[in-house]
């Protein structure tokens, strides 16, 4: 029996890989573990519980404040213990998270194969977004198997020199995530509070956006937001102290938008589904908005993402206060321009993709 191993440690990336737990457990020739890391700590248990994962393995390496440095360090020493006793003949992780660098660095330090969930996504800027692109490369690098979102993804791996027999073009997990999170009788008293408005739904973190660019972001959502009375903003923020201190200089006296806590995988998936344009720095909902016709601005400067600028779903318009601003205000006063995003379809996947990866890792 062929022993797989996932491993994954944030909110996004367990929103991601939890539906491939599943769908790998029903399979009778595989034998499947989970170790989580705990990079995130109080996010993930949400997305664990949510699909009824139980982790075989927990490394809790969340501690306050910590940095790069401490987070891989810390996994790629406890790491090691797990490999050797698991003994894994395929190791997956996904993504762009310091978790599935080090993981796969660990593997490779140990000869242990590895599949790499949501291969191939790239900008070539190793510094935008940070550090999750240089963690995608180096993940590619050491990879046995690429799980490719998306026929664009398959090219980049391509390009680098990636034999083709060694890549699946699959969809992304997220879209299957979705099918069980997304329900027609969901409710929430923040909805209650948009009523018949429109909803804006605003995620935004990123490390480098932190200080000015961020300023500048909220600053153009004030502005629209204080020039249209019929819309109301939903923003769950980060646990981020920077993030929390610069909203709160920007946005916390405005009454249109209620800045929460973070959100657990069904609410934000609900929401996404509910609102009526997304303004995000986030990678995730670059993918997930657009399954269900919701226009997204992605404020930020590159993407790993193109398809969905080239399908028409996102359009990026970086953290210039003055393009947020326009575009913004376009998609609310401007039904044509509105409507072509709404409609372009999704290039993302048909939310089988859980499926292709355990029919390969079968056969």
């Amino acid at each position: 029996m062929k022993k797989i191993m996932l491993v994954f440690g944030t909110r996004p990336e367990a929103i991601k890989m939890c539906p491939l737990v599943n769908e790998l457990k029903k399979r009778k020739t595989l034998q499947t573990v989970v170790c989580v890391t705990g990079q995130h700590r109080e996010m993930l248990e949400q997305v664990l519980h949510t699909f009824g994962v139980i982790p075989d393995y927990d490394l809790s390496i969340m501690k306050d404040s910590q940095t790069l440095f401490d987070v891989a360090v810390n996994i790629l020493e406890k790491m090691k213990g797990v490999l050797e006793e698991v003994r894994p003949d395929i190791v997956l992780v996904h993504g762009d998270t310091s978790t599935t660098f080090v993981t796969a660095l660990a593997c490779f330090y140990l000869q242990i194969a590895v599949g790499h969930v949501e291969a191939g996504l790239r900008t070539y800027n190793i510094y935008s977004p940070y550090p999750e692109e240089f963690n995608r490369q180096a993940v590619g690098i050491i990879s046995k198997y690429h799980f490719a979102p998306t026929a664009l993804a398959k090219q980049h791996l391509l390009q680098e020199g990636k034999k083709e027999d060694t890549i699946f073009v699959t969809g992304n997990t997220v879209i299957d995530a979705m099918r069980y999170t997304v329900t027609e009788n969901y409710h929430h008293q923040e909805l209650d509070w948009v009523g018949d408005n429109r909803m804006i739904f605003i995620t935004a973190h990123r490390r480098e956006n932190l200080g000015e660019p961020m300023h500048h972001m909220f600053r153009a959502i004030r502005k629209v937001l204080d020039e249209h009375p019929d819309v109301r903003a939903i923003y769950p923020i980060h646990m981020n102290p920077l993030v929390r201190k610069i909203a709160e200089e920007e946005l916390g006296n405005c009454q249109q938008i209620h800045i929460i806590d973070p959100i657990d995988v069904v609410d934000c998936h609900n929401f996404e589904a509910r609102c009526h344009i997304c303004l995000t720095d986030s990678g995730g909902i670059q993918e997930e908005c657009p399954s269900y016709g919701k226009p997204v601005l992605v404020m930020r400067d590159t993407t790993e993402r193109p398809e969905g600028i080239e399908a028409g779903t996102l359009k990026l318009v970086g953290t210039s206060e003055d393009t947020i601003y326009e575009w913004f205000t376009r998609l609310l006063d401007d039904e044509e321009a509105y409507n072509k995003m709404a409609h372009a379809s999704n290039p993302y996947g048909d939310g089988h993709a859980c499926e292709r990866i355990a029919d390969i890792l079968e056969n």
